[in-house]
C-alpha cells in the first residue's frame, strides 16, 4: 500500500520538535556540535557550496518558524545547528499566525545570499470547498525571498507580504537565472487546484518582488509515474530544482507520489529554456519513498543530489547521492552520506 500525502504542517512541527542532540536536549543556537547526517532528523534540505571558503552550507527548517544551517568541509560531518532566521511576530500582519517554515533554499546571487522560504499559516482564504464536501482548508501559504550578506545570516525579508501572490497557495520556490533574468520556479498547491502545477514567474533584478505574471510549465498529472492519490484524489507537485545538463538540456528533478510512495522524477526541456516544452521521463530517478531533491557540484566537480527518505514522520533523514549526468538523464551512482552510505 502506498504512502499518501502526509500533512506538511505535521512534518514541519514534528521535525522541529525532534531536532535533538545525542543527549536528547533540544539543540539551540548556543549548542553547536558536530554530527553525521544519519543522526539528524531533517527533511527538505538544500546544500550551497561556497567556493571562497570551500565550505558546504546545508539549510532546513527548525521549530519555532526558524531556519537552521549546518556547515561541512567533506559532506560527511556537519557542524551546527546555526539559527540563521527567526520569523518576527508581525510577519504577514498581526492577524496572520505563521505556523511554520517549509523547504528553505539558500542561493548566492550577485554577491548576496538569498533564502527562498515557504511560510505556512492556518489563516483561511475566502474560498473554501468544505460546504460541499470534505476538503483540506485553503489557507495562506506562500513562498517569499529573504536576503543577507552572509550565508549564516541574519536574513531579512523585503516586505511583510509574500513574494508570490497572496491569494495563491504556493510552496517550494527555487531560483533560476536565464539570459541574465532571474525567475522563481515554484509549486502551485494541489489543495487549491487539485492537479498540482509547476510554474514560473519573473523576479525583479534584486529579487525583491515578482516582475510579471505567473506561467504554468506543467502539471503533476503529466508524469507517467505520478499517482493520483486514492485518499485525496489529487496529483502533487513538490520540490523543483533546475540544472543545466552537459548536453545543454534543462533538467528539473521534482517530486510527487507513485505506487512506491514519495518519488523523484525528471522533467526535461529539450530547448534548454525554462519555457520548455517540458517532457516527463517515463521512469523516476528515485523511488524508495524519497524526494524533494536538489543538485549541487562538489569542489572537485562531482554532481550530487540531496533528498530526504523515508517520507514518514519522524524517520526522515537526509541522503546525498553522487549522480551521473548522461546528457539525456540523471542516474544515481552511489550514496555518499546519510543512512546506508557506502
Amino acid at each position: 500500500m502506498m504512502n499518501t500525502p502526509i500533512s506538511p504542517l505535521l512534518c514541519a512541527v514534528v521535525a522541529g520538535l525532534l531536532l535533538m542532540s545525542p543527549a536528547g536536549s533540544l539543540l539551540g543556537q548556543s549548542e553547536i556540535s558536530t554530527v553525521r547526517l544519519e543522526d539528524v532528523r531533517m527533511r527538505d534540505a538544500c546544500v550551497l557550496p561556497c567556493e571562497e571558503t570551500e565550505t558546504y552550507y546545508m539549510v532546513s527548517s527548525a521549530s519555532g518558524s526558524r531556519v537552521r544551517a549546518y556547515t561541512s568541509k567533506d559532506l560527511i560531518e556537519w557542524e551546527g545547528p546555526h539559527i540563521i532566521y527567526e520569523t518576527p511576530d508581525e510577519m504577514w500582519g498581526t492577524d496572520v499566525d505563521i505556523r511554520g517554515i517549509w523547504a528553505p533554499e539558500l542561493h548566492k546571487y550577485q554577491g548576496k545570499y538569498y533564502l527562498f522560504l515557504t511560510f505556512n499559516t492556518n489563516h483561511e482564504l475566502p474560498e473554501q470547498w468544505n460546504q460541499w464536501f470534505d476538503w483540506r482548508p485553503r489557507v495562506r501559504r506562500a513562498s517569499q525571498v529573504l536576503v543577507s550578506d552572509s550565508p549564516l545570516g541574519p536574513f531579512e525579508a523585503f516586505s511583510n507580504e509574500p513574494t508570490l501572490p497572496a491569494e495563491m497557495m504556493t510552496l517550494d520556490g527555487t531560483l533560476w537565472v536565464e539570459d541574465g533574468v532571474p525567475y522563481m520556479v515554484y509549486c502551485h498547491e494541489w489543495v487549491q487546484i487539485v492537479d498540482g502545477a509547476m510554474s514560473k514567474v519573473r523576479l525583479k533584478e534584486d529579487l525583491s518582488a515578482i516582475d510579471g505574471d505567473p506561467v504554468v510549465l506543467f502539471r503533476a498529472s503529466e508524469a507517467p509515474w505520478a499517482w493520483r492519490t486514492p485518499d485525496d484524489r489529487v496529483w502533487v507537485t513538490d520540490g523543483p530544482w533546475l540544472y543545466r545538463s552537459k548536453s545543454g538540456k534543462l533538467f528539473m528533478p521534482w517530486s510527487s507520489f507513485s505506487e512506491t510512495g514519495y518519488t523523484t522524477g525528471l522533467a526535461v526541456s529539450e530547448s534548454g529554456k525554462l519555457a520548455g516544452p517540458w517532457v516527463q521521463q517515463e521512469e523516476p530517478i528515485y523511488t524508495d519513498d524519497g524526494g524533494h531533491p536538489m543538485l549541487f557540484e562538489t569542489f572537485d566537480g562531482r554532481l550530487m543530489m540531496v533528498l530526504h527518505s523515508p517520507n514518514v514522520v519522524p524517520n526522515e533523514r537526509i541522503h546525498i547521492f553522487e549522480m551521473e549526468d548522461t546528457g539525456d538523464t540523471l542516474n544515481v551512482v552511489r550514496r555518499i552520506a546519510g543512512p546506508g552510505a557506502e
